[in-house]
């Protein structure tokens, strides 16, 4: 019997390949979104911060300084403003300017009030000197009368007028001195009040209480302002510190002038030294704008965060407030790991400005 093989051949369909190039892409898509997701997962672990040793503790804030408002301790109008956002002012400088107009007017009227109230003293004082000659002039007479009496020469009914005039004569005087130290009283009023008003003016000189920078110029020439009226406020550059707040567990064993670093969202490549300036005795409960490690902790305390003050001025013109970051305390003598040992720009290295904020 002859055996008889069928070869058969097979066709692809025409859109076969085509419907297999969609799986392809898909695959490969796949492939390469694991792929990346390995790359991230390992730089992530590869570069993850290291642990925190024990008694090293950590928590978010912003940085602060202290605004000292420039106002107005009158009501007036604005006359002119010498400073601008922005501007690093010194200790003493000039500011800002009131006008003094009315108060110039009434410190005039006030020395015309001066002098007047002398003049009252001068008359006063011509006034005692005449009663003093009446009163001497009455006592003379007296003591003749008195001498005629003993003698049999006058009546006794001259004695009584005589030392009547002489008891007149001496109220007199009496009064009149008063008079002359109500009129003293007057002089010191008088010169008060236009030492008052001088004050004033002095006052509408506007001076920086303390060296720092301006942060908002809140006035214009022309306006007017109450009394404490603000027209600036500054920021002192020299008191510059994080507010953070610490779950119990850490901040019992917070002290003061503990150590600390600053490590800022914006120059995280920097670390700042800082010391603990405050440590609240009371504790409050979570602000709802910080977030702690334990969230569940509903207690915290306040703890404050110093920058040294001579730092500060190392980089005056870059420091701003706003800047968020981490504060880590030192609870008790531990070293510091390598990656919070302080670092800050070298010699001649500007700090990098941060972007604050707010």
């Amino acid at each position: 019997m002859d055996t008889q093989v069928t070869h058969v051949e097979v066709v692809p369909a025409a859109g076969s390949a085509a419907a297999a190039r969609p799986w392809l892409r898909r695959t490969l898509v796949g492939l390469l979104l694991i792929a990346a997701a390995l790359g991230g997962g390992y730089r992530w672990w590869s570069n993850r911060p290291a642990a925190l040793p024990a008694g090293i503790a950590m928590s978010n804030g912003r940085l602060e300084a202290t605004e000292v408002d420039v106002a107005a301790r009158t009501a007036g109008r604005v006359k002119e403003v010498l400073a601008r956002e922005g501007d690093v002012v010194a200790e003493g400088q000039l500011l800002a300017r009131m006008d003094v107009a009315t108060l110039e007017a009434a410190h005039r009227q006030a020395l015309a009030q001066v002098a007047q109230a002398r003049e009252a003293v001068a008359t006063a004082r011509a006034a005692v000197d005449e009663r003093q000659s009446a009163l001497d002039l009455a006592a003379s007479t007296l003591r003749r009368t008195e001498d005629l009496v003993a003698r049999g020469f006058v009546s006794a009914q001259k004695l009584d007028g005589d030392r009547a005039q002489w008891l007149a004569a001496r109220a007199s005087l009496v009064a009149a001195r008063s008079r002359v130290v109500e009129a003293q009283a007057g002089v010191v009023t008088a010169e008060a009040a236009a030492q008052r008003i001088v004050a004033e003016i002095a006052d509408a000189d506007l001076f920086a209480p303390r060296a720092g920078r301006v942060q908002y110029r809140l006035a214009h020439p022309g306006e007017v302002v109450g009394a404490g009226g603000k027209v600036l406020t500054l920021l002192d550059l020299s008191d510059v510190y994080m507010t953070v707040f610490f779950a119990e567990a850490a901040a019992g064993s917070i002290a003061i002038g503990a150590e600390a670093r600053l490590v800022l969202d914006a120059i995280p490549q920097y670390v700042i030294p800082a010391t603990v300036s405050f440590v609240a005795s009371e504790a409050q409960f979570t602000p709802k704008t910080v977030e702690t490690p334990d969230e569940r902790q509903k207690l915290v305390f306040r703890v404050k965060v110093q920058v040294d003050p001579a730092l500060l001025r190392q980089y005056q013109s870059q420091v701003k407030s706003g800047v968020p970051g981490v504060a880590y305390v030192r609870t008790r003598a531990v070293s510091w790991p390598a990656n919070l040992q302080p670092r800050l720009p070298g010699d001649g290295e500007p700090l990098p400005t941060p972007n604050p904020a707010r």
